[in-house]
């Protein structure tokens, strides 16, 4: 996280923490011994907080990837990507790192992977399992995707541009949905 996020969340963590003394929730006593007046002390506490909340989105608008940024959840080969999300969502976006294929189960949730970046060097398998969720694949462009796929109330789009080159490597996407879908594209 960023210098500016981390004051903020102090900010309003301070804030909070301020409040609760106040109102006897928890007893810290050196927060307990700043007070100046009721009004004085709730209209600081706003301020504090404000200001808090402020730099929190204010850094937030100036670079959202640190929000987002995870590291790759490996599995246990040591290199194939294992990703489970349940009520919720999950971006993963490969810069630069090698890819050696992926399970990424999706129940009530998404997953969005980015792999315009990733070097894919050989054919990789992508198995994919989806219950009332999504999966939003981005692949590079020099890449061949074929899909096996054994949807109920679901499916696949495959929306990427074929390349001509034999010697291409493949993307074997072998997925089941239910309630589901997957969305692949450049």
């Amino acid at each position: 996280m960023k210098p500016r996020t981390i004051i903020g969340l102090v900010l309003v963590v301070g804030g909070l923490v301020k409040l609760a003394t106040i109102w006897g929730i928890i007893h810290w006593e050196w927060f307990e011994t700043m007070s100046e007046g009721p009004w004085s002390m709730y209209f600081s506490i706003f301020v504090i907080m404000w200001v808090g909340a402020h730099l929190i989105v204010d850094s937030y608008r100036r670079d959202p990837d640190q929000w987002l940024q995870r590291p790759l959840p490996i599995g246990e080969d040591g290199k194939r990507i294992c990703c489970s999300v349940h009520y919720g969502g999950d971006e993963y976006i490969f810069r630069g790192e090698p890819f050696h294929g992926a399970r990424l189960d999706a129940f009530c949730g998404g997953i969005r992977m980015d792999l315009r970046e990733a070097v894919i060097t050989e054919d990789e398998e992508i198995d994919i399992h989806t219950f009332c969720g999504g999966v939003e694949l981005f692949v590079p462009a020099h890449v061949n995707v074929l899909v096996k796929s054994r949807s109920f109330l679901g499916g696949v789009a495959n929306s990427t541009v074929h390349v001509p080159d034999k010697d291409a490597p493949c993307l074997h996407i072998v997925a089941s949905n239910f309630f589901g879908g997957v969305d692949v594209k450049n």
